[in-house]
């Protein structure tokens, strides 16, 4: 089989060659993008799932449909402990270049984009007297709108204004927001409080976040109204058909087939996480001497798929936690493989739960593990216990 052929994409954010399964979302957004079209009032939107299941591919895909009708994007990616205030702001700017071109009266623009520049520059945390914003916006900031310091105001006046361009050419604006689960607190609150405005406004500028499966209760405890404020779509792995379609469709176009034997054993071994049928479709490929892909080629593939897995995927994570959270880690891992009790934990390490609290906080913050529920914890990474208990303790 010819390397170069091989149609399969395991990638961090790498769409697949085909995306099944996720006909639902898709739909769920073109509605999002028409409503929004038609000044209907519409919910932002929040994607939800474990690693590996597809949520940057699809906000992606979101991104690629809202630029095909051409609306302004601009898309982030979250950090702990950073503000949104400047990554934002690019992020504006970004779509707002995108509809320049377009209008018809560019005083409009300049006006924006000194309210734009006027917000980016009115960071708090920034040095007295210094300000590392060059996004090559020649006009000079605007005083008294979107500049109060304040980012709930500055980020609600800054939605508004931009939605008012975005209605000047009856499209609309869509910021993506990646690893929305790390946006600060106070940023959050910030966030939901601008989308609400616009909510009330029929503005048409919507929030698409994607992040993991806490991400809901991550909004909730900022606003008590964030539950009606979006519109959640948690997304899972694949059904036996949908993943089975993820390795047949792109196969076929390079006339090559797979035996239903080989099919069943990518499923059993893939679990029909989007990540891993790539992975294994990707090495079943490169080792198979010919077509049909057959059962003996995955047997011979899969090891060595489940070693790049091992390094890349699962051993990349585990290298960042520090002992005593490798530690919790395994214990998670003996317990079982659903959300474990944080008090099981506590008991399988003879420790008091109290004392394992900042182990815990920093595997969450680090993405490792997340907070299915109160007093329950879960790993972010599926197949990551069954990994941890393969590894020496």
């Amino acid at each position: 089989m010819d390397p170069v052929r091989n149609p399969y994409a395991p990638g961090a954010g790498q769409r697949p060659p085909e995306l099944a399964g996720r006909d639902r979302e898709l739909q769920q957004f073109e509605v999002v993008l028409e409503r929004v079209a038609r000044g209907r009032p519409e919910r932002s939107m929040v994607v939800t799932g474990l690693r590996g299941v597809g949520k940057t591919v699809l906000l992606n895909t979101f991104k690629s449909m809202a630029m095909q009708r051409l609306w302004g994007t601009g898309k982030i990616e979250a950090r702990p402990d950073q503000s949104i205030r400047r990554p934002v702001a690019a992020a504006l700017h970004m779509a707002i270049r995108e509809l320049a071109p377009r209008h018809r009266a560019p005083e409009r623009i300049e006006e924006f984009l000194g309210v734009l520049k006027a917000f980016a520059m009115r960071d708090p945390s920034a040095a007295k007297g210094t300000s590392h914003w060059s996004p090559g916006i020649e006009v000079p900031a605007s005083r008294g709108r979107a500049d109060s310091g304040d980012l709930e105001i500055d980020l609600t006046e800054l939605f508004v204004d931009a939605a008012s361009v975005a209605t000047d050419l009856a499209v609309g604006i869509a910021l993506f927001i990646d690893e929305m689960q790390d946006v600060p607190a106070a940023d959050v609150s910030a966030l939901c409080a601008a989308c609400h405005e616009l909510s009330q406004s029929g503005g048409p500028l919507i929030v698409v976040g994607a992040g993991l499966p806490h991400l809901p209760s991550v909004l909730s405890a900022s606003k008590s109204y964030s539950e009606r404020l979006f519109r959640y779509a948690r997304i899972d792995k694949l059904d036996r058909d949908a993943a089975d379609l993820a390795l047949i469709l792109p196969a076929r176009e390079e006339e090559v087939e797979f035996t239903q034997e080989a099919l069943d054993a990518l499923y059993e071994a893939a679990d029909g996480y989007p990540y891993f049928v790539q992975a294994y479709g990707k090495v079943a490929w490169d080792l198979a001497p010919r077509s049909p892909i057959t059962l003996d080629d995955v047997k011979v593939s899969a090891p060595e798929a489940e070693e790049e897995l091992a390094v890349g995927f699962f051993g990349s994570r585990y290298e960042r936690a520090t002992p005593a959270e490798r530690d919790y880690m395994h214990a998670m891992a003996q317990i079982g493989d659903e959300p474990v009790a944080t008090a099981e934990v506590a008991e399988a390490l003879g420790r008091k739960p109290s004392s394992l609290s900042p182990a815990r906080d920093s595997l969450i913050k680090k993405g490792l593990i997340y907070s299915a529920e109160r007093g329950l914890i879960a790993f972010t990474v599926p197949h990551f216990g069954k990994f941890l208990r393969a590894q020496p303790v």
